[in-house]
């Protein structure tokens, strides 16, 4: 008998389970052709403004290379408070309510981990986020997932969410504005959910990445709502809104008990988010709103003709009010997503995401990032526009 293990009996029954990430096998396939316009990358295309690079720069001539609390620097978690507030009127304590993580993703895994127990499920508001799924695995809980479609401008409704609570159901999970669709949710549509999530106890993790990428209106965070801070885990970062994708910081917002959970995790497992990031990120909120208003004002133009683009070459696409994706719908085809992204790719070198990678309710659409340049998207549309030809 061979004494070597095959790697999945080394590796957990979890983790062996866990499928590669579906975002992964086109742009490898990409990476490896020439003259590939990629729509598919969700981060920004502008280089993190100077003012930010700069803090961080002179931070470390000035030496400030040792590690700073757990919860990160209080002046930062300070800043964050000012800004919550500000311009999301929800507040939370800087020493108690407020962590500071490595992105936004560290966020997502520890808010998990700190609440759920083996067997308790947690709602899944699709399309998503391609980690919730896998990371709600890893965390022994079970994910359970709601149907949002493009007739409803991707809004979850209560309807929804009522049929698929169980005994079992802890927490519901969510990013509005959403990715992969670009929907979002208004003040008043949250309240109608309200009674439901009161009414069976559910915890509440709002990842509210792209809260600053609302066209038209200020974003309507849950936890502004009465009675929802208490429930509610806000998770949000530096990534989007300000184009610091690379540095890797995002910070979590909850009541001391719920924070002092995930505090543990954090100590255990990370010690604290790099100090040089932190310190680009102070620099970012005190002084970089125009910054962000000026690329925010980009994407919303990009935003105007991507949708228009589609439309015009016969693709139906609503008009997302938030983040930086289009997700078109290309059931007209005939095509399963894979099979429209994959002939895309192949006749005329465009990189899109399949939507069922974003799960289920995803399938008969494609997500198509707007976060590169208008030179490159109308090249795009127009490589788009020679596939429907075909197809037509």
């Amino acid at each position: 008998m061979s004494t070597q293990l095959s790697l999945k009996s080394r590796l957990s029954s979890t983790v062996a389970s866990l499928k590669p990430s579906g975002i992964r096998r086109f742009f490898d396939l990409a990476a490896s052709m020439e003259g590939v316009i990629s729509l598919g990358v969700g981060e920004p295309d502008f280089v993190t403004p100077w003012r930010m690079r700069e803090a961080s720069i002179s931070s470390l001539e000035r030496g400030h290379t040792a590690y700073t609390s757990n919860a990160g620097m209080l002046e930062l978690r300070v800043e964050i408070q000012k800004y919550l507030e500000e311009r999301f009127s929800v507040s939370y304590h800087p020493e108690s309510e407020i962590l500071v993580t490595v992105g936004a993703s560290e966020a997502i895994d520890i808010a998990l981990r700190a609440i759920l127990d083996p067997g308790d499920e947690v709602l899944v508001v699709e399309p998503c986020y391609v980690s919730y799924e896998p990371v709600i695995r890893l965390a022994g809980g079970v994910p359970v997932f709601l149907k949002t479609t493009m007739e409803n401008q991707f809004k979850l409704t209560p309807q929804e969410l009522e049929t698929h609570i169980t005994p079992r159901t802890k927490a519901i999970i969510f990013c509005y504005p959403n990715n992969p669709t670009g929907g979002t949710m208004t003040a008043d549509e949250w309240k109608t959910l309200l009674p439901i999530i009161e009414k069976h106890d559910l915890l509440v993790i709002s990842d509210e990445i792209y809260a600053e990428l609302t066209y038209g209106r200020m974003h309507d965070s849950i936890a502004a709502l009465p009675g929802m801070k208490d429930r509610t885990i806000l998770i949000s970062g530096f990534s989007k809104a300000f184009a610091m994708t690379g540095w890797r910081l995002g910070y979590v917002c909850a009541t001391p008990d719920l924070l002092a959970g995930m505090l543990k995790i954090h100590q255990y497992t990370m010690l604290c988010a790099p100090t040089m990031a932190q310190m680009a990120a102070l620099e970012a909120l005190r002084h970089g709103r125009s910054d962000m208003e000026r690329m925010i004002e980009s994407y919303r133009q990009r935003r105007n003709f991507v949708v228009d683009g589609f439309r015009q070459i016969g693709l139906s696409c609503h008009e997302p009010d938030g983040a930086f994706y289009a997700f078109p719908s290309i059931a007209s085809t005939g095509l399963s997503s894979a099979e429209f992204a994959e002939k895309l790719l192949m006749e005329e070198k465009v990189a899109v995401v399949p939507g069922d990678v974003f799960g289920e309710s995803g399938n008969g659409h494609i997500r198509c990032s707007y976060a590169t340049s208008m030179e490159q998207l109308k090249k795009a549309l127009d490589r788009m526009g020679n596939l429907m030809g075909k197809l037509s």
